[in-house]
């Protein structure tokens, strides 16, 4: 539980409420209870039920019959237990898939665990002038990057993945938009110098922001690549053309490389990014400024106490009334975006692997007691002259059978049952053919040694003490 508190997502309402009381004891020992007073009642009501009393008095009351029905039922226990294993396997190797396809997936930015943040909130009614605003960002900046160790600053309104931000409609200037063709949705950003070489996010044209762009309220605007691709086709041609939003027209100035800004299982969205001082628009206060901004440093001491002991200095040294709030590191955020499938998929893991093991024990113990059941049996063939390998053979095919049986109801079962997976999983198809073939192979080798040890203990009998067995 400890492991399972640790690893679960920040988000999960009540975490730290999360333990084992008494009640959790008290219902896993009904349910347990329970379970073993029906498993013992069924097969001693069909048996009191029983009128053939001749059955019933004979030595050990066996009978062809009755050993056939009691495999039989035996048998069906193995292969349902081998199914649900194979579903709760595939389950996990699909988020262990999607894990790892989300690892490989560039966020957009480079070395989150690089990169310290902290927002900051400056109230208009301490500082009214929306200039003095981008002037304390500008100082801010300069103080930090002062700091021994820092080799970049920037300033922005969101940062990626911090489940910020906020969208609106915009086009190309020159090309008409109706209700069949409306405007495109695009997030809105805002950054100052910096931010970009802090994040490693790539500039592919055009150039960056400058602290003049904002002091001037000059039309300009940046685009993300897939922004100037749905609008433009090429992001190369998107230099110097206007985007309106608003209506507003602006200048491109740059086009970046697309971020994942609502998590790495998300697509980037079409991002239209301004300077920190703009004209009045949309969501903005009537000087045209934001006051809440987020910081972003560079430096190999990221997330140290000591960092941010000097950065508060030099924040201070600006306004000392300038609280710092949301203190994390970039890769806290990265983080923080696939905690949901990591966490599921450590759930389905610990579910796997727990079924895992019942399966092959479940398997081991029907192997051995049918093979305990046909020593008789095995004493003939081999007084007949049959070979101890073909005796192992014999007692191995019958749990791979099971086994196989169990694979295919559980594969059967679990691509019926995909599509309630299908909205966690990422980079991955629910019928992934390399997880299906995966945990088939895994079964197999559990099969095979769940069946080895009474194969071979088979293969060890002594003929004339397997005659005489019954």
């Amino acid at each position: 539980m400890r492991v399972l508190v640790a690893v679960a997502p920040p988000g999960l309402p009540r975490l730290s409420e999360v333990a084992l009381d008494g009640r959790v004891v008290l219902f896993a020992f009904i349910i347990s209870l329970g379970t073993a007073l029906v498993l013992v009642f069924i097969p001693a009501l069909k048996y009191v039920r029983r009128t053939d009393l001749g059955i019933r008095l004979q030595g050990r009351g066996r009978s062809m019959s009755e050993s056939r029905e009691r495999r039989r039922t035996r048998s069906l226990f193995v292969v349902a237990q081998v199914g649900l294993t194979v579903v709760l396997l595939v389950s996990s190797g699909l988020m262990l898939r999607t894990f790892r396809a989300l690892t490989a997936v560039n966020p957009g930015f480079a070395k989150p665990s690089e990169v310290q943040t902290f927002r900051v909130y400056i109230p208009d009614a301490r500082v009214p002038d929306p200039e003095r605003v981008v002037h304390i960002e500008q100082e801010v900046s300069d103080k930090i990057q002062a700091i021994p160790g820092i080799s970049a600053v920037g300033v922005s309104r969101d940062l990626p993945m911090d489940g910020s931000g906020w969208g609106l409609g915009c086009g190309a200037q020159g090309r008409t938009y109706s209700p069949s063709q409306p405007l495109l949705r695009c997030r809105l950003g805002f950054f100052g110098p910096g931010f970009l070489k802090t994040l490693g996010i790539p500039l592919l044209a055009g150039r960056a922001f400058t602290w003049s762009d904002a002091y001037n309220e000059l039309p300009v605007a940046i685009v993300s690549e897939n922004l100037a691709r749905e609008l433009w086709h090429d992001p190369a041609t998107a230099v110097g053309k206007q985007i309106t939003m608003e209506g507003r027209p602006r200048e491109v100035l740059g086009v970046l490389g697309d971020v994942h800004q609502d998590g790495m299982d998300k697509q980037p969205p079409p991002t239209l990014y301004l300077p920190m001082l703009v004209d009045q628009i949309y969501g903005l206060t009537s000087e045209g400024v934001r006051r809440d901004m987020a910081f972003a440093i560079r430096s190999t001491r990221a997330g140290s106490e000591s960092l941010m002991k000097e950065v508060r200095e030099a924040v201070w040294s600006v306004d000392p009334d300038l609280p710092l709030a949301a203190v994390h590191t970039l890769d806290h955020y990265y983080r923080k975006s696939m905690a949901r499938t990591s966490f599921i998929l450590v759930m389905l893991s610990l579910a796997g692997l727990m079924a895992l093991l019942l399966g092959a024990i479940g398997l081991y113990v029907i192997v051995a007691y049918s093979t305990s059941e046909r020593t008789h049996e095995i004493g003939i063939r081999m007084a007949l002259g049959a070979q101890r390998e073909y005796i192992l053979r014999l007692i191995l095919g019958q749990g791979m059978k099971l086994a196989l049986i169990g694979v295919a109801t559980g594969i059967a079962a679990a691509l019926g049952l995909s599509h309630f997976l299908s909205s966690l999983l990422f980079g991955v198809k629910p019928t992934d053919p390399l997880t299906l073939l995966g945990v088939t192979i895994v079964l197999v080798i559990v099969a095979l040694l769940a069946s080895y040890i009474p194969a071979r203990r088979a293969m060890r009998v002594d003929p004339m003490v397997a005659l005489r067995f019954e």
